[in-house]
């Protein structure tokens, strides 16, 4: 069975959402402490939304320290999956993993809303089992996600197909209307969007299921790959 560390920080809230998600796709989730320094022998990892230490300084800027993320790192060096989510964006970015930083929605609101997304990409860990040009209907509930980075930095996610995920409406300000973007290897991305609550029309969307069996998918592939 397919293993999904999921971390928590203290402030971190959505970390059940996201462990109950994997569950009903059929995997096991584990939660991973951010005081210790390991991630165990899971297949992939997730960084949850909330608000870990509490965004005090700005979101992800304490995180970045916890002796978890020097495991995260050291597994997303190694080829694992990752993906950031909300607060866990915002976190791997601070942490280096991805480019460019999370700033203040526009107009210095609060969003909270279901919004559309566009697959830009399906060379992705999150996108693999989805198909470019599909719009996905997926929850957002932020008030630091609108996406900046350098022009040198866009110019390079433009050019290596690095923006998985797009706003058919921009909810927030994020440049190029980024909603999503992996590493250069195409196994770490972070994104502002909640697939975690879009899991079951019963939830408003079913939407989120086929980026999170692209994530299981990924992380059953690694697996057989470092078994063999």
């Amino acid at each position: 069975m397919t293993i999904v560390g999921v971390v928590v920080f203290p402030g971190s809230n959505c970390e059940q959402d996201a462990a109950e998600a994997v569950r009903a796709l059929g995997a096991h989730a584990e939660v991973l402490w951010h005081g210790e320094a390991t991630v165990g022998d899971v297949d992939a990892v997730i960084v949850p939304g909330g608000f870990a230490h509490g965004d005090y300084l700005r979101p992800g800027a304490i995180a970045r320290f916890s002796p978890v993320m020097s495991a995260v790192a050291a597994f997303a060096r190694d080829g694992g999956p990752v993906v950031g989510i909300c607060n866990g964006f915002q976190v791997l970015t601070e942490a280096g993993l991805l480019p460019g930083a999370l700033q203040k929605n526009r107009g210095l609101a609060f969003v909270c809303d279901t919004v559309s997304l566009r697959v830009e990409t399906t060379d992705s860990v999150l996108t693999c089992a989805a198909t470019t040009g599909d719009v996905l209907r997926i929850p957002i509930n932020h008030f630091e996600g609108s996406y900046t980075c350098s022009a040198e930095t866009l110019a390079a996610l433009r050019a290596e197909d690095r923006v998985v995920l797009r706003y058919v409406d921009n909810p927030n300000g994020s440049v190029d209307d980024i909603a999503g973007l992996c590493d250069a290897g195409r196994n770490v991305v972070g994104l502002m969007p909640h697939p975690e609550r879009a899991i079951s029309d019963l939830l408003g969307s079913s939407d989120g299921v086929v980026l999170l069996r692209s994530l299981l998918e990924a992380a059953s592939g690694r697996s057989s790959r470092l078994a063999s």
